[in-house]
Formats: structure tokens, sequence, C-alpha cells
């Protein structure tokens, strides 16, 4: 089938793959422009341009590039922008979305399941409309909910949501009759900066979820702590404290406490959460907040 691709970030570049390994031509790769992606002021290509030059698939930034091509369908995975309707009524188009809708329409569904505890999340290849993630369902797959932090999630669905998606192309009946969604609508709503925000009045619970987002932080007077990995711990200490324990750092949430193990504090580089202690010459108990 002769497809048009719309994608941007990693989670995009094995369903791209997949199509061309499955012998679909992709005749164009529409993508976000390239931006600031880290420390510099260097802009940088993004990961599903990347692989499409690699590939030797052409890349446009424009969604209007689509009428200078002669293509039968549209392959849409985390694109980063609505599609107009006048376009879909042009070009039929499948969204790869990682959740099992109808529940987490939107911006985060991974982020949202992991917050909210849910057993399981998924991916569901459906026919993008104009409205928010409401498209009928060709097929979706499950995966459970364990402890895995969003980004060893992002690649199970992104593997899984490859596969579906040549599933369903290679599939005349697939194709041709998804299902309408069913059960309870809930929305997944963008993160801001200052969701990863953690607070004392957190449950252990939340935040060890938020700390499997991968960008939870804390402040040690006004500066900020990243805090990659925490674990259970026996050792003791106050609601808003960090202490040194038997060689522990250990955090104090408001019904428990946990290990701190791998931390980055600001201007600074990842390190085991006791060897940033020791460097920053604290007492044996601070407050955060």
């Amino acid at each position: 089938m002769r497809l048009a691709f719309l994608g941007t970030p990693a989670a995009a570049v094995p369903s791209l793959h997949a199509l061309v390994e499955a012998g679909h031509e992709v005749a164009v790769v529409i993508t976000m422009p390239d931006r600031r992606r880290g420390r510099g002021g260097a802009t940088q290509p993004s990961p599903v341009k990347i692989a499409a030059e690699a590939l030797g698939i052409s890349v446009d930034y424009d969604l209007g590039a689509l009428d200078a091509y002669d293509i039968e369908r549209a392959v849409v995975v985390a694109y980063g922008a609505l599609i107009p309707a006048a376009l879909l009524d042009r070009v039929p188009m499948l969204n790869v979305h990682f959740s099992l809708l109808p529940r987490w329409r939107g911006a985060a569904p991974v982020e949202r399941a992991i917050l909210a505890g849910d057993d399981e999340t998924g991916v569901s290849v459906m026919t993008l409309e104009a409205t928010l993630d409401t498209g009928p369902v060709h097929v979706e797959r499950r995966v459970q909910l364990e402890n895995q932090t969003v980004s060893e999630l992002l690649g199970q669905l992104a593997d899984l949501g490859a596969g579906a998606v040549v599933e369903v192309l290679g599939s005349p009946e697939l194709l041709a009759k998804p299902q309408p969604q069913v059960g309870a609508v809930t929305y997944a709503a963008k993160l801001d900066a200052e969701t990863f925000h953690l607070s004392p009045a957190m449950t252990v619970v939340e935040v060890m979820r938020m700390v499997r987002l991968e960008r939870a932080f804390l402040l040690v007077g006004e500066r900020r702590l990243r805090i990659y990995e925490v674990r259970p711990t026996a050792q003791a200490t106050g609601s808003g404290t960090l202490s040194l324990a038997d060689g522990e750092v250990v955090l104090g949430a408001a019904d428990g406490t946990m290990m701190v193990v791998t931390v980055q504090p600001e201007g600074g580089r990842r390190m085991a959460a006791k060897d940033w202690w020791s460097g920053a010459r604290l007492s044996n108990e601070i407050q955060w907040h």
C-alpha cells in the first residue's frame, strides 16, 4: 500500500520501520520541524525525521504537502498536532494511540495510566477523526502495568503498536470493520513542568508513581533535585524530611518512607543519592518541599 507517515518522537519510529519492512511504500513522512533538544543552542531533527532520512524517504513539515503525493492512506503515530477535518476527508488515516480507548484519550495517555495506578494499558489502532481520539478501533493490544518506567512502557507500547498497525493494513476485514469505542471515557490531559513537583503531602504510592515518569523533582532549599529511583525501606523519617540513615538517603512522604537510590542535582549529573548527599555536605536531616 502507498502510504504517508505522520509522527515525531522515538516512540513512532518502530511503526515507520515496521511499515517499510512489511513492504508498504511510504511515499512521504510528515514530522514536526527541527527544534532545540537538550542543552545548547543547536537545533536537532525529530527521531522520525532521522529514521526517515536513513530509509531514504522524503520528509516534510507541512500537512499540505500530502496533496502532492498519490497515497491511499496515512498512518499517524504521536504526530504532535491535530489533523484538520478537511484533510481527513481527503486522506483516510489510521492512528496508533497508546491507550485502551476510550480510556485516556488525549496528549499523555502513558503518563496518566501510570499515575492512576491502572492495572493494564495498551495500544489502539483507530480510524482518525477530527474529534479527539474518538474514532472506531480496528484492533487493540494489551500490556500489564507493573513497575515500568515511562520510557520502558513506551518502548513496549511502541513495539506493540508497530505490529498492530501492520496487522490492520494487512487484513481487509480488520481494515474495513472497525468497532465503536465502548466504555467510560477518560482524558489524558497534558502534563506541565509543575506536575512533576513532588510534595510532602503525597503518599508513598503517589511518589513512586511520579518517579516512574522520570521527571520527578523536589526542592532542597530553592534548588531542584531530580529523583530517578526510589525503593521501599524500613528506615523512618518524618514527612517532608530527607535524612541519612545507615548509609541510605531516606525520603519521608505523607504516610511512610522510601530509600532514594538515584538523583540528579540541579546543574549536575545523575548519581547515586548517597554520593550526592556526601558531596553536598548536608547535615543528617534536612527539609524538602
